[in-house]
C-alpha cells in the first residue's frame, strides 16, 4: 500500500485540475453550439490528465537523473530525488504511461472523427505524437526545453491553443472564432502557473543550470513578466465577455480576477522566492475556476 501512495504522490495529483480546464471550457462552447458528445468529453478528460501524469513522470526523472533535484529544491520532495523509486522504475513506468496515451489518443480521435475524417484524423494523430513528445523532452534528454527556457512557449501552446481549440474541433470538426480568445487566456494562465514555479526554484535551478526563462531574466523580470501575462490574460478574456455579450449571467467568470488580482500584489511584494510556492495552488485552481465559470457564462 505504501509504494501504492508513493506511485500516487509522484503522478502529483494537484497539478490535474490545470491541465483539463481547456477541456472543460471546449466542452461549453461545444454544448451552447449543439455538438457536444459524452464520450468524446470522456476520453478527452483522460487523455489529457494521461498526458499530464507523463510530463510529472519524465519531469521527475529528468530532473532527477541529472540532480537538478537536490537538498536546495523548495517545492516537495520528488521520488528519485528521496530514492522512493529508482530511476529504472520510473523509466519502466514513462514507457507504460506512453502506451496508455497513445491508446487513449488513437481511441479518441477515431471516436471523433472515425474514417470520414482523415485529414483531421491525420493531424490530431500527430498533435497526439508532438503531445506525448513535449510531456517527456521537457526535462528528459540533453536537449530538453525547459532547461533552455522554452517551458513557457510550450505550456502555452498544449495548456491553451492545442487544449482549447483542439479539444473543440473534435467535437465540431471545426474551428470556431469563439475558442480563440479563451485558448490564450488559459494558456497564459498555465504559462503563469509554470513562470510561477520557476521563480520559486531560481536558486536551485541556477546552481543545477536549469536554465529556466526566470533563470535567464532574473527575479525582477520574471515578475513583471508575470504580472504582464495575468493581466493579459485578464484583459483578452474580458474583451471575450464584451464581444459575445447576451447577457449579464456571461460575466460571472469576471469574479476569478479577484484571486488574480490579489496573487499579482503578493508577487510584486514577495522578497523571498521560496515563499511563492503556496501561490502555485491558487492560481492553477483559479485558472481551472475561470475556465468553468466562463464555460457556464457562455451557456446561461
Amino acid at each position: 500500500m505504501n509504494k501504492i501512495s508513493i506511485w500516487i504522490s509522484t503522478m502529483r495529483l494537484r497539478t490535474l485540475p490545470l491541465s483539463i480546464s481547456g477541456i472543460i471550457l471546449a466542452s461549453c462552447f461545444a454544448a451552447y453550439n449543439g455538438c457536444f458528445d459524452g464520450l468524446i468529453f470522456a476520453l478527452a478528460i483522460l487523455t489529457t490528465l494521461s498526458f499530464q501524469i507523463l510530463s510529472n513522470l519524465a519531469n521527475d526523472y529528468g530532473d532527477g537523473i541529472k540532480g537538478t533535484d537536490n537538498i536546495d529544491r523548495v517545492g516537495p520532495d520528488r521520488a528519485i530525488q528521496t530514492g522512493k523509486i529508482s530511476p529504472e522504475d520510473m523509466f519502466n513506468a514513462i514507457k507504460i504511461n506512453v502506451l496508455i496515451s497513445i491508446g487513449l489518443a488513437f481511441f479518441l480521435i477515431f471516436t471523433a472523427f472515425g474514417v470520414k475524417n482523415f485529414l483531421l484524423t491525420l493531424i490530431f494523430f500527430l498533435l497526439g505524437i508532438a503531445s506525448v513528445a513535449a510531456a517527456i523532452r521537457y526535462t528528459v534528454g540533453n536537449d530538453a526545453y525547459g532547461y533552455k527556457g522554452l517551458g513557457d512557449v510550450y505550456v502555452f501552446v498544449f495548456f491553451g491553443l492545442v487544449s482549447v481549440i483542439g479539444c473543440y474541433v473534435l467535437y465540431a470538426k471545426k474551428i470556431d472564432h469563439v475558442v480563440f480568445l479563451p485558448a490564450i487566456t488559459i494558456g497564459l494562465l498555465s504559462a503563469a502557473v509554470l513562470n510561477l514555479n520557476n521563480m520559486r526554484d531560481i536558486e536551485s535551478d541556477k546552481k543545477s543550470n536549469k536554465l529556466t526563462l526566470a533563470v535567464k531574466i532574473g527575479i525582477e523580470n520574471a515578475k513583471k513578466y508575470h504580472v504582464t501575462i495575468i493581466v493579459l490574460a485578464i484583459v483578452l478574456s474580458g474583451l471575450f465577455g464584451l464581444l459575445y455579450f447576451t447577457s449579464i449571467l456571461n460575466l460571472v467568470y469576471f469574479v476569478a480576477y479577484i484571486p488574480l488580482i490579489i496573487h499579482i500584489k503578493k508577487v510584486l511584494k514577495n522578497k523571498d522566492s521560496k515563499l511563492l510556492d503556496p501561490e502555485l495552488k491558487k492560481v492553477a485552481l483559479t485558472t481551472v475556476l475561470l475556465s468553468v465559470l466562463m464555460g457556464i457564462g457562455h451557456l446561461l
